[in-house]
């Protein structure tokens, strides 16, 4: 049965937005509304063709039971062939819903409201129409909802692109957690994409949140709210969700359709809805310093068009506008700042030093391997060129190989730790750097001096198939940092038909091949 609405109805969510008039035809709600499903699976579609049908058939082979899911697919104008492909499906399936918009809304946030809208059943979550999910990735999270009676899970998202897949947000999905503040979660507002996320749909329509009309950043304020309002979460380390970068893409994607000066501008948006919600000034904070640090530092002077353009000075000039936008702040946002190297790009740009700036970000892309000073027993990355107040640009942690021997079936590796972080280090992690199924977490000694070893049974990395690993040492629950080797040693060790070569790498690290 189609339906014709004329006007998008939030009165169930928050009037911050003042929704714009928006005519859309819905294929087969009537139909929808007779069954009771476990979970909605919102999709917001425009020219998905290529992947539509892979990213559709993702969802019908879910463990969960197809006939368990509420599909919603809204197509927001496409001008290829999706909106035919989404009406043969709907033909099909009863549980399949199409909504069709009359004009383009130029923004994933209007499609994904009236899927919020729409939805009917107990759990929703969404899915991009060039993406697709893990046939376990629903089941997975709707058990971890109902085993906790919470509102929000989160699990493992795997980027795919033409060189491999790997693991994106490493922090939300590297334990599993059952019943934790969102706040007790490092750097939990970081990676805000719409990926491998279920969430309790009454919650959602109870804190009236919903998705700003952005072009852009849209998602990143819709789970900042989410997350703000949870007392508490759950995450998973199960694979859910498989985000596609692959490069025939990247003409499709909204986010490649938006210059880097258009996206501070929605960054700064976010900036100011954060600031007047009042939250609490420690997990502002949390927000509010990684978007300065991230979105409006580090990736305002990262773009390829910053790198190659003769004009940067207009880049320092948006930048000298972002700053005056924290005058008001009660704080200093770059106080907590994750990598010390974007404090230094800050203090300098205040300065009025933007040629040194220029020059510091050309030295970290094209500087590799960087010299490391030891001080009183803490790291410093040396910038060789700047003055001693900026020379040395404190580390969190540094680790050095020390020496490393197979005894039979045995691997030890003896290494030595230095930083602030130490005593947060956890475990070991090996992964395959083209393959993030292929890793492999092992525990760590570490003392009190900094001495650290690892030592395992070669027999253990039994399931981890022929290719190259890298070894990393774990530290704040999620962050990465491998064991530096400056000498060439390889070692090479051969057990039950298997050859382990533990060499040092092109980055001068210590690196496992499995042949």
């Amino acid at each position: 049965m189609v339906q014709k609405y004329n006007l998008l109805d939030t009165t169930i969510f928050k009037k911050l937005y003042k929704p714009k008039k928006q005519a859309y035809t819905v294929f087969n709600e009537s139909t929808n509304r007779k069954k009771e499903y476990l979970v909605t699976v919102i999709t917001p579609v425009y020219n998905g063709e290529n992947y539509l049908k892979k990213s559709i058939e993702s969802v019908k082979n879910q463990t969960l039971g197809f006939k368990n899911i509420e599909y919603i697919l809204i197509d927001d104008c496409s001008t290829d062939r999706s909106k035919e492909i989404l009406l043969d499906y709907e033909k099909k399936h009863e549980n399949i819903t199409v909504v069709l918009l009359d004009c383009n809304s130029g923004t994933p946030g209007r499609p994904r409201n009236i899927g919020l809208e729409l939805a009917s059943s107990p759990y929703i979550t969404f899915l991009d129409a060039d993406d697709w999910l893990d046939p376990n990735g629903l089941q997975v999270l709707f058990e971890i909802l109902e085993e906790t009676g919470e509102a929000y899970v989160v699990g493992k998202t795997i980027r795919v692109d033409n060189g491999g897949t790997q693991v994106v947000g490493d922090h939300q999905s590297c334990k599993e957690r059952r019943s934790v503040s969102p706040f007790s979660i490092p750097h939990i507002f970081h990676h805000l994409g719409p990926t491998a996320r279920m969430m309790r749909t009454s919650f959602i329509k109870e804190q009236q949140i919903q998705f700003p009309e952005m072009k852009f950043a849209e998602d990143k304020q819709f789970f900042i709210d989410v997350l703000t309002s949870c007392k508490t979460i759950s995450t998973t380390t199960k694979p859910i969700y498989y985000v596609n970068r692959l490069d025939e893409t990247k003409k499709t994607r909204l986010t490649n359709q938006t210059n880097i000066l258009q996206k501070t501008n929605y960054n700064l948006q976010v900036v100011r809805y954060i600031l007047n919600r009042k939250l609490d000034i420690e997990i502002e904070k949390m927000i509010v310093n990684r978007i300065y640090e991230f979105d409006l530092t580090r990736r305002l002077f990262t773009t390829p068009h910053f790198q190659n353009t003769k004009l940067k000075l207009l880049y320092y000039y948006k930048y000298k506008q972002i700053l005056k936008t924290t005058k008001k702040l009660t704080y200093d946002f770059s106080e907590n700042f994750l990598q010390p190297i974007h404090k230094v790009i800050y203090e300098l740009i205040r300065e009025g030093r933007y040629s040194t700036v220029t020059k510091l970000l050309e030295w970290d892309k094209s500087m590799k391997v960087k010299e490391v000073a030891i001080k009183n027993h803490k790291p410093y990355m040396v910038t060789p060129f700047l003055e001693e107040k900026y020379k040395y640009i404190p580390l969190p942690i540094y680790i050095t190989f020390k020496q490393h021997y197979c005894q039979g079936d045995r691997y030890n590796l003896h290494f030595h730790v230095y930083g602030d972080d130490i005593h947060s280090i956890t475990d070991v992690l090996i992964r395959d750097g083209k393959n993030a199924h292929n890793d492999y977490v092992l525990p760590v000694t570490i003392k009190e001096n900094g001495e650290g070893f690892i030592e395992f049974k070669l027999d253990s990395l039994k399931d981890l198939p022929p290719a190259n690993y890298s070894i990393f040492v774990r530290y704040n629950d999620y962050m990465k940092m491998n064991i530096r080797q400056l000498i060439k040693n390889e070692m090479k060790h051969r057990y039950e038909n298997r050859e382990f070569i533990f060499y040092h790498s092109v980055f001068s690290n210590v690196a496992l091949k499995i042949k």
